[in-house]
């Protein structure tokens, strides 16, 4: 991975404008406008589904496009926000409403203003700057009292974002003491309904073990990873085995019998077959009884990672997640 990534995540204003397509048998049909297809089911299938949609678990007609083509609900949403939002309770509302578990997804930064933000160093977070702020969140979600999953300040262990250790002035130790700090915050607040998700992308600049909270932190652990395939100058086609393999290793050695949640995962369609990659990902999962569940990042942004950027991939991820074991 390369700081290409940096932008990734930036999901709000600019997203709003994205167009998903429908895929109806072989047809491809751009939307732009809500539609009404067949209301789905969430599967009882033990590794469950989450989709990332550009507006997010409110954007409801987005969601049932795509899950009209896979022939079930999404189990698992995704709300991004970053530190000048108050805590989303109306998108926690609206997931909870489609009987969705969210993933919030916390960012100690201001979104899309690059790496090098030195009001939003580790040391800022941990010396008390944004106490009161994120008290406030806490508290937030303490009254709001349904099960959340908080992953703040993930990716931790690359070199994309101004949290993480080894840029923006951060050093080896700080990211942990920043964590710990907001984790404390929520405990003195009462927030006894958030699960904390530990999230690092697959292997990458910073060692796993420098970025650890400890398993007293840590309720359950995220990892992300892309295949990017031959859409880059710096990348190459990666199936799901050699792109998670690693990664899967080390988080297990340092948070032994804890859960485990792929956070954001999509391929490319350059370099290989994405509607085999798509098959192969679902099965290697399902095959691991500590992964709960994973999260597709249904954009278009850096390259087409959508679901149904072809036809051929929207009916493997179907067929896929139909055949995946139900206990």
């Amino acid at each position: 991975m390369t700081n290409t990534r940096s932008l990734a995540r930036t999901i709000g204003v600019a997203a709003a404008a994205l167009v998903i397509p429908l895929v109806l048998g072989s047809t491809v049909v751009a939307s732009s406008s809500p539609m009404t297809p067949r209301t789905q089911q969430i599967s009882s299938a033990p590794l469950r589904l989450g989709i990332i949609n550009p507006n997010g678990p409110s954007a409801t007609w987005e969601l049932e496009q795509i899950e009209s083509v896979l022939g079930e609900r999404a189990s698992l949403a995704v709300i991004y926000k970053d530190f000048a939002q108050p805590a989303p309770i109306a998108e926690l509302d609206a997931a909870d409403a489609r009987g969705s578990t969210t993933l919030l997804t916390w960012e100690p930064w201001a979104a899309g203003a690059g790496v090098v933000q030195p009001e939003f160093q580790s040391s800022d977070v941990t010396s008390g700057r944004y106490d009161a702020y994120i008290t406030e969140w806490a508290r937030s979600l303490a009254n709001w009292g349904k099960p959340v999953m908080l992953r703040y300040a993930h990716e931790m262990n690359g070199n994309w974002y101004p949290w993480a250790d080894r840029v923006n002035g951060n050093t080896d130790g700080d990211y942990v003491r920043a964590y710990r700090h907001v984790h404390d915050l929520f405990t003195a607040a009462g927030a006894v309904n958030v699960e904390w998700v530990w999230n690092p992308n697959v292997p990458n600049a910073v060692p796993m073990s420098v970025v650890y909270p400890g398993s007293q932190y840590v309720d359950v652990v995220g990892l992300d990873g892309y295949n990017w395939g031959t859409s880059q100058s710096w990348s190459a086609w990666q199936t799901p085995d050699q792109l998670f393999g690693d990664g899967l290793t080390q988080v297990r050695a340092l948070a032994p019998g804890k859960p485990i949640v792929v956070g954001e995962v999509a391929s490319a369609e350059a370099g290989g077959s994405k509607p085999a990659w798509i098959t192969r990902l679902i099965e290697y999962l399902a095959a691991q009884p500590d992964v709960t569940g994973f999260l597709w990042f249904h954009m278009d942004k850096e390259v087409d990672w959508r679901i149904d950027s072809s036809p051929a991939s929207a009916a493997a991820m179907a067929s896929a997640l139909a055949a995946r074991p139900r206990s």
